[in-house]
């Protein structure tokens, strides 16, 4: 009798509701086309995502793609480190595939008075004046070609916390380290490839 009512309970248990939401991851070059997707349980949101990409001023790359995302992953914020800087935006909503549009384009940010060191060739002793929410100075080292490359500059907190979380799960071979307080990332370091750490950086916070 206890096994028939287990079985009955087990049955008539109501599965645990998980949104459909448009994902579009685009490919290398052109545009995506969006699917649906279930996502994988009840954390998820729909969401959407802008990585744009800025060198001297001038646009390199804005990148946009919908899918399943917690809400950890649903930031605004940017990281600047002085030669490029990228500004994330997202727009996350609970509903049945609510995530048809594209995530808003970032409001135009000026410096907000807060200043961090930022690399120049080898020195990282220059100053960045951070723009928007670039509330902590960042410090970021990876290994690329054998070789320690250390970026620094502005970010805002919750990029840091994106950053510092992947960092932890081991999807970022290296360490990034987030203050608050002008020119905090102060350690002297050599610096290069700095185009080649911003967009797989970001990339990989984002909706990994």
């Amino acid at each position: 009798m206890h096994l028939l009512t287990l079985i009955i309970g087990i049955v008539l248990l109501p599965t645990a509701y998980t949104l459909k939401c448009y994902e579009c991851v685009p490919e290398i070059l052109g545009t995506c086309t969006d699917t649906e997707k279930q996502c994988p349980n009840e954390g998820y949101q729909c969401g959407a995502l802008r990585i744009l990409t800025y060198a001297g001023g001038s646009e390199l790359a804005d990148v946009n793609m919908k899918t399943c995302a917690l809400a950890e992953q649903c930031v605004e914020g940017s990281v600047n480190f002085g030669v490029a800087r990228t500004v994330v935006t997202s727009k996350c909503c609970g509903t049945e595939l609510c995530n048809s549009q594209l995530a808003p384009e970032p409001s135009k940010s000026s410096p907000n008075g807060k200043k961090c060191f930022s690399c120049n060739g080898q020195q990282c002793t220059a100053t960045l004046n951070c723009e928007g929410n670039e509330d902590h100075c960042v410090s970021t080292t990876v290994n690329l070609g054998g070789e320690k490359t250390t970026i620094k500059g502005c970010a805002s907190k919750q990029m840091c916390s994106s950053m510092e979380n992947v960092q932890i799960s081991g999807a970022i071979p290296g360490t990034t380290t987030c203050c608050q307080g002008d020119f905090c990332n102060s350690a002297s370091s050599t610096s290069a490839g700095l185009l080649l750490l911003v967009a797989p950086l970001v990339s990989t916070v984002m909706f990994s």
